[in-house]
This record gives structure tokens, sequence and C-alpha cells, in this order.
């Protein structure tokens, strides 16, 4: 059992820095607040972000009339994608109130309410019944957790034997890295509210104790860098006048971390501390 994580540094930091979201990546296609995914069908922010649930869902096969779990679904945009995309019922569940609120009235603008509910939840501690979904569903989320075997028990217990698990998340190149990286790395995840994030061996080393084969990991920097690229672009503009609104007082520490975390992320990038991965798996 894992043991009860603190929450409200999550609140706090997607409260505080809703503005930042809305104002400069979210759009009217998608609710997204993850990165992006770029090939060749890809001519615009907003594509990317839709592109980067097809590619998952892809990977993870959804099949007609499943019901879904968005695991850390932030304001609803994968699960409003995936229900207007497939056949589906999904529930979206995160640990912050406001983003039930916002998510349940994109909802509603979508035409999407009676297919998508969302609750507040803490994706280790759920309240579904054993077997209660066929795809588990958690992009950029998991990095949150404290605790991420917990997540991959968790994950397992709510899927039916054959169901399927998939995962966009940020990995670390190794553990430990040398001290002058671990300090870059945490600098950027410290800003976002991540405790920490883990190597791909330790992710497979979770899936495959709580019960998961065919697990496939593959790297997608390449398609997600051009997005890396424009948020530590439009930091790097940002920059001066945030440092300037946080000596003024109008921006919170958590605010300014956030703009401080989009230039660490892409700096830690290009170190070679962290890469992006998507990870599917299937529940035996």
């Amino acid at each position: 059992m894992a043991a009860t994580q603190d929450l409200r540094p999550i609140d706090r930091y997607y409260d505080e820095t809703w503005h930042d979201y809305r104002w400069l990546w979210l759009n009217s296609s998608n609710y997204a607040i993850h990165f992006g995914y770029w090939d060749e069908r890809t001519h615009t922010h907003a594509d990317a972000l839709n592109h980067l649930n097809a590619a998952l869902a892809a990977r993870v096969g959804i099949p007609r009339g499943a019901r879904i779990l968005d695991a850390g679904c932030g304001v609803g945009g994968s699960a409003i994608w995936l229900a207007r995309t497939f056949d589906v019922q999904v529930i979206g569940i995160t640990p912050v109130s406001s983003q039930v609120e916002r998510a349940r009235g994109f909802g509603v603008e979508r035409g999407v309410s009676d297919r998508v509910r969302f609750a507040k939840e803490d994706y280790l501690h759920t309240s579904f019944p054993d077997a209660s979904f066929d795809v588990v569903w958690a992009v950029e989320s998991i990095c949150h957790a404290a605790d991420k075997a917990a997540f991959y028990r968790e994950a397992r217990r709510l899927l039916r034997p054959g169901g399927r698990l998939g995962i966009v998340e940020y990995l670390r190149t190794a553990r430990p890295l040398p001290d002058r990286g671990e300090a870059l790395l945490h600098s950027w995840l410290s800003s976002w509210a991540i405790p920490d994030i883990a190597t791909a061996a330790e992710h497979r080393e979770w899936a495959t104790a709580s019960g998961f084969d065919e697990i496939a990991l593959i790297d997608i920097t390449p398609q997600v860098r051009p997005s890396l690229a424009r948020l530590h672009r439009m930091a790097s503009v940002a920059w001066p006048a945030a440092l300037m609104l946080r000596a003024l007082k109008v921006r919170s520490i958590t605010q300014h971390g956030n703009v401080r975390g989009a230039r660490d992320q892409f700096r830690a990038h290009r170190s070679g501390l962290w890469f992006d991965a998507m990870l599917t798996a299937t529940a035996i």
C-alpha cells in the first residue's frame, strides 16, 4: 500500500499557473497541458497537442466501447479527445479541484458530457472497483507521484485482464546523475511540483512486478523536441519581465518557478539528463 502523498504542492502549482497554461499553451481544439508530438502531419502547435494523443492511442489500441481512466487528466484535454475520437466512456481524475471544474465545463462545451466524467481523486488511491477499466491512460502525470511503483500497482488493479496501459512520461537518463546534473534536473522538477523522475529500467521493473507484460518503451524525444524548444523560447523571452514581476511581488514564487522550470527543462534536456518516452503494456 502506498503512503498517502501530500498533494497540496500539486494543487497549488496548477491553481497558481493556470493563466500561464491557459493563454500560452492551450487552444480551442485541445485543452492539453502536455507537450506536443511533431511528425510529417504536424503543422501547428494545436496539431502537435492532438498528435501526441493520437500517437499514444495508436500504440495502446483503443477498443470500441472501451472504458478508459485518464489518470491525471488536467483540465480534460486527453479525455475529451478520446471521447470525441472513439466510441468510448472516459473517467478523468485529478487531485486539483479547480481542474475538475474546468474539465467539466470544457466537456460540456465540446458536447461530450454524456461520455466523459471528471472527479477529484488521487490516482495512487482510487475509489474504483477492481477490473473497472479496459485502458488506463496517463500523459505526463506519473511524474507528480512520489511513489511511482504504486501507480503501476493501482493501474493493474483497475485494469481487466488483457487491459492496456498507455503512458507518456519524462525519464531520467541515469540514477544518480553527476551532482551538477541532479541540481539542474531538480531545479526544473521542483518548479513544476515534481518530486523526481525515474529511469526506463525502473519503469519496466515496476510494470513487470505489478503484473504487466508486453511492455514496450520508446524514446519519443525527437518528435517532442520542437515542443520543448517552443516552451523554452517563450520562457526565455519572458524571463526579464518574470524577474521584475517577482521582485515587485506581482507574481508568486510558484508562478515565477513555472517560468524558471520552463527554461531549465530544456537546459536539462540539452545536457542529456532526461528524455521523453512512451510506454505501453498489457495487464496479465
